[in-house]
């Protein structure tokens, strides 16, 4: 808003004003009047000021004080101007608390840094990422807080276009991928991503080539092998064949098993779970389950099933029975000859819970959190004359979260193990009676 100019109308009345006293000081004989009314001016004008003065100094209103002519022109003028700094400084704060929400609701931390790398600002995320306290390490330079070897040498190439991962320094099982953007007057935004998932994915997908390149190499070669030594051979009698013709009924026994249970674990992946599902008879799956262990344990194991007769789920029953069969023989394969597996399928906290525990000698605590990842094995020697596939508890993983459960696994060196998969929805298809034990 343009204000009006005082100016005219202040020199008209001053001008106006000392010619009237002039010339009645000349009339009346009294010339010290406009003397009198100079100094009367000036101790106003001085008045004025000191009030002006004292308010900036010491005041803590906001409005300065009110006054009249010029003086009311220059506070009025002073008023609206600071009203002006207000109303700017508020959008000012309103855009930097709405920019500081924007940096806290990103999925990747955010560090502000100046052209010498000290860092300004950040968000949230990167606090718990890379362990910054605010406002304690503002202005230190990030190369002095993050010293892993790699971050180091991304700094000095100082290649803004590329990115570097590296582990968090507040948790190393999480990985990071961090950027550095340069923006505006030399300065640089660092953006740290968690990538851990996608380095954990990217892990079983090497992993996963690797392996099962091994479990399909390691039988062929068999084959081959028997094959070239067949070859050679000037007679092939029926007791030379024997052996040979063994060994690769038994590989080629051990390919169809890997090919069946990858085909297996393709199919829970991609197919949609069956929508229209009927209640489940799992007292005669678990039957039939240990049934199997039985014959594959071959005596060597004690095994009992205690079983609530009347508890009962939903679901695929080709499905919920591969995932027993592979539980149980799971158990029979890692547990040495005379240890036990006991089979219980009972109720908690609400919940369907199927428990295979075993003898055996147990699970260090670093690989349970990988034991469901395909091929995965803590003994890799031992699964491998046992004849694995390595695919099991992934298949059972799967057909657990495609029937809305999941699987906890426990484990003690020397004490034995117990895998429990729980379903959260179960159902009673009569009134309990007393479980069962065989």
């Amino acid at each position: 808003m343009l204000m009006s100019n005082p100016w005219p109308a202040v020199v008209f009345r001053t001008v106006a004003g000392g010619a009237f006293l002039a010339v009645f000081g000349l009339a009346t004989g009294v010339p010290w009047l406009v003397l009198l009314a100079g100094a009367a001016l000036l101790v106003h004008q001085l008045v004025q000021v000191y009030r002006l003065e004292r308010w900036l100094r010491t005041s803590r209103r906001r409005h300065p004080p009110r006054g009249r002519g010029l003086w009311g022109h220059v506070l009025d003028g002073l008023d609206r101007q600071q009203n002006r700094q207000r109303a700017r400084r508020l959008r000012l704060v309103g855009l930097l608390r709405r920019f500081r929400e924007g940096a806290n609701a990103m999925p990747d931390g955010t560090i502000v840094l100046s052209a010498a790398g000290e860092m300004q600002w950040w968000n949230r995320l990167a606090s718990r990422y890379l362990g910054l306290q605010w406002p304690l390490d503002r202005g230190q330079r990030i190369a002095n807080l993050i010293r892993h070897p790699d971050f180091a040498a991304y700094l000095t190439a100082r290649d803004w276009t590329a990115a570097v991962k590296i582990p968090s320094p507040q948790d190393p099982r999480r990985t990071l991928e961090i950027r550095i953007v340069p923006y505006g007057d030399h300065q640089q935004m660092l953006l740290a991503r968690d990538v851990s998932e996608l380095h954990r994915l990217e892990t079983m997908r090497r992993d996963f080539v690797g392996n099962v390149s091994h479990e399909l190499r390691t039988p062929l070669t068999v084959l081959q092998g028997m094959s070239e030594q067949l070859g050679e051979m000037e007679s092939l009698d029926a007791e030379d064949l024997q052996r040979p013709l063994a060994l690769m009924d038994q590989q080629i026994g051990r390919m169809t098993r890997l090919v069946d249970d990858l085909l297996l674990l393709s199919r829970l992946e991609t197919e949609r779970p069956v929508v229209d599902r009927a209640a489940l008879d799992m007292p005669r799956l678990l039957d039939e389950a240990v049934e199997e262990a039985r014959a594959l344990s071959g005596g060597q194991h004690g095994i009992s099933v205690t079983a609530d007769e009347s508890l009962s789920i939903e679901g695929d029953e080709d499905e919920i029975r591969s995932a027993l069969s592979n539980l149980l023989s799971n158990a029979v394969k890692y547990t040495a000859a005379g240890g036990r597996i006991d089979v219980r399928w009972f109720v908690a906290e609400g919940a369907a819970c199927l428990a295979v525990a075993d003898t055996g000698r147990g699970i260090p605590a670093h690989h349970i959190p990988r034991l469901t990842e395909r091929f995965y094995r803590v003994d890799a020697g031992r699964a491998a004359r046992d004849g694995g596939t390595g695919l099991g508890l992934a298949i059972v993983k799967h057909v657990l979260s495609r029937h809305g459960a999941r699987l906890e696994i426990t484990s003690e060196m020397g004490v034995g193990s117990t895998f429990t998969a729980l379903f959260p929805i179960a159902s009673r298809v009569s009134p309990a009676p007393d479980a069962t034990v065989s």
